[in-house]
């Protein structure tokens, strides 16, 4: 008796002690209390908001650094570095995270899950969906409860016989308050810690006791041996969201690579267009010399006036070319703008400023070759979605085991422990006599003197366990069909299933993007040896030509046909080393070697900040 004793004033001590422990605070990098802690903060914390700070349009500082005198100066490596800083699809993404760690703030305390999004956005065009939701159904509140009431209430009772109380009626006045603490475990366990008093102010001289106070300290608890039984499952929502979590930083490192690639791709068509622009003035510099040389022929009288016609006719299309060339330059520079700042092209400086790539395409004399099986490894290993995947099955193998607990009977043993306890002051009023006779007055001297006393003698008894009681039981529930549980069975393997195939077909997919990526780079490898070759070709055909036509034997339209030529071959080449350096680009998204190959640090990532300087800017320029 006495060890159950010590182990139940422990239990309830320490079940008391979880109120008074403050709650685990929120640790986002943008989460903030609505009032700063005082004295009492540690109790009042549970019932503040846990303000979100507004958010950031402030661009970073390297975006200034690299402004000079109305230019953007830009490398490759500062592109990639403002895109981490301040594209706002990466941003959107890092809420994900903190989206995560609250879901998992709610399953820890016992609640559902809503999931997380598993969204990408790539040019404002966005794919994925969310985990799923997940219900807590069976599982016990992990966060304590404690609940008071209190009541006072003013009765009459008209008695149908007075016989044994001496009156027609009794009137009563009841004051009736309680304590309750509730707690839930991850086992599966529910205990319940209440203290409840009662005092009772009656007209009744029966009473020994008036004006009296009862009391009582009792101690419930449930198991669940059965279905609802055992840490793992009942921890199934924390290891979800904790996969979960997983799942945002899988989500936000997919976000990071699309987002970089893209502005890769940004950057390379720029730079390509700015040599577009250079051919497409080359063109228009061939086809002015020709329009005045031939303007001086036809004055001299050596050439016919057709021919000043047919030069100027190609001036005016080469010309045409060139401010076409130079308006999508000035349309892709908008582009890249607004990846790489929150406010767009809002700011006038930054709208008007023209961007100057620093970088340009090369294409090695030797490509490194690597087998194509150790490329789909790297692929399987590195590549987001499919860690995403692996994840999301681990998540559905654990919805698989709580189903399958759902198939088993309830039974739940229960302990009910009571401590009671009676108090008060001898009733004033005379004990009604039986027969007629006139009202006795009471005898006090047969009152146990024990129950004499305030509500401090009701602790006493409580806490020294004077009038124990006991309850030990079970129950059991047998559902004798058990369909809705074997269908939920059935419906958690099928999505099982599903999950496995979908990730069978990513893998196919996986080894398929990375082959394809592989010939496209030889692909473009080739069509850029094949253009640089032309372009060489081509210029020795004008060359040619026109020392023909300077010594009669060849006509302004060969020579024209051979400008002409010459402008297509120099724009294919250009076109295929912007080819070359998409290629190379899909290759590492394809292998999920985008973060390696261009030296992105994660963590520089989800914070928004990134180490490396600047480059500095062009000798010439900065002066």
């Amino acid at each position: 008796m006495n060890r159950m004793r010590s182990s139940l004033s422990l239990f309830c001590a320490w079940l008391m002690l979880a109120t008074a422990l403050p709650a685990q605070q929120w640790s986002g990098p943008n989460a903030t209390l609505a009032e700063p802690g005082g004295r009492l903060s540690n109790l009042t914390y549970p019932y503040r908001a846990r303000e979100v700070a507004p958010i950031n349009l402030a661009n970073s500082t390297r975006l200034e650094s690299l402004l000079r005198a109305g230019r953007l100066y830009l490398s490759l490596q500062d592109a990639i570095a403002l895109s981490l800083e301040n594209n706002l699809d990466i941003e959107l993404q890092r809420y994900g995270l903190l989206l995560a760690d609250a879901d998992l703030d709610r399953a820890k305390a016992g609640g559902a899950i809503r999931g997380v999004s598993t969204a990408v956005s790539s040019g404002g065009a966005t794919s994925g969906g969310t985990t799923g939701a997940a219900s807590p159904a069976g599982i016990p509140s992990l966060d304590p409860v404690l609940s008071t009431n209190y009541s006072w209430g003013h009765f009459t009772a008209p008695q149908v016989n007075s016989f044994i109380v001496g009156a027609n009626s009794i009137v009563s006045t009841v004051n009736n308050g309680g304590l309750q603490l509730q707690q839930g475990f991850l086992t599966g366990t529910r205990a319940t810690l209440g203290l409840t008093s009662r005092n009772l102010m009656s007209s009744s001289g029966r009473n020994d006791f008036n004006p009296s106070t009862t009391g009582a300290l009792s101690l419930n608890i449930t198991q669940p041996l059965l279905q609802g039984f055992g840490r793992a499952l009942n921890s199934r929502l924390i290891r979800i969201a904790k996969n979960n979590r997983n799942v945002s930083d899988m989500v936000f490192r997919q976000q990071v690579i699309t987002t970089v690639s893209s502005v890769i791709n940004l950057y390379w068509d720029l730079v390509s267009f700015n040599e577009d622009v250079k051919v497409r003035t080359q063109a228009l510099t061939l086809a002015e010399k020709l329009y005045n040389d031939n303007k001086k022929q036809v004055e001299i009288g050596t050439l016919a006036p057709i021919a000043i016609v047919q030069a100027e006719a190609e001036v005016a299309a080469r010309q045409q070319d060139l401010v076409v060339s130079q308006t999508q330059v000035l349309q892709q520079e908008t582009v890249l703008k607004n990846a790489l700042s929150r406010t767009g092209v809002a700011s006038p400086a930054l709208a008007e400023a023209r961007i100057v790539p620093t970088d340009r395409i090369r294409v090695p004399d030797l490509e490194q070759i690597q087998p194509i099986q150790d490329l789909i490894a790297r692929a399987l290993d590195n590549r987001p979605e499919l860690g995403r995947t692996r994840i999301q099955l681990d998540n559905a193998h654990i919805n698989l085991k709580a189903s399958r607990n759902a198939l088993m009977p309830q039974l739940d043993a229960y302990m009910t422990l009571n401590n009671n306890a009676l108090s008060g002051e001898i009733n004033s009023l005379p004990v009604p006599s039986l027969g007629g006779l006139p009202a006795q007055p009471r005898n006090a001297a047969a009152i146990d003197p024990f129950f004499l006393g305030g509500y401090g003698n009701v602790l006493r008894q409580m806490f020294a366990r004077n009038f124990p009681d006991y309850t030990f039981g079970f129950q059991l529930n047998i559902p004798l069909r058990n369909r809705s549980a074997q269908a939920d069975m059935v419906s958690a393997q099928l999505s099982l299933r599903q999950s496995e195939i979908q990730q069978q077909q990513q893998i196919n997919q996986v080894r398929v993007d990375v082959q394809n990526a592989m010939i496209g780079v030889q692909q473009t490898r080739a069509r850029h040896q094949t253009a640089t070759k032309n372009r060489t070709l081509q210029e020795q055909n004008l060359d040619a030509e026109q020392k023909k036509y300077a010594l009669g034997a060849s006509t302004i339209f060969f020579v024209i046909q051979a400008q002409r030529d010459l402008a297509n071959a120099q724009a294919g080449e250009v076109a295929a080393l912007s080819a070359y350096a998409r290629a190379r680009v899909e290759l590492d998204r394809a292998t999920g070697q985008t973060l390696e190959s261009n030296n992105i640090m994660v963590d520089e990532a989800m914070k928004g900040a990134v180490s490396r300087p600047a480059a500095p800017l062009p000798v010439v320029d900065a002066k």
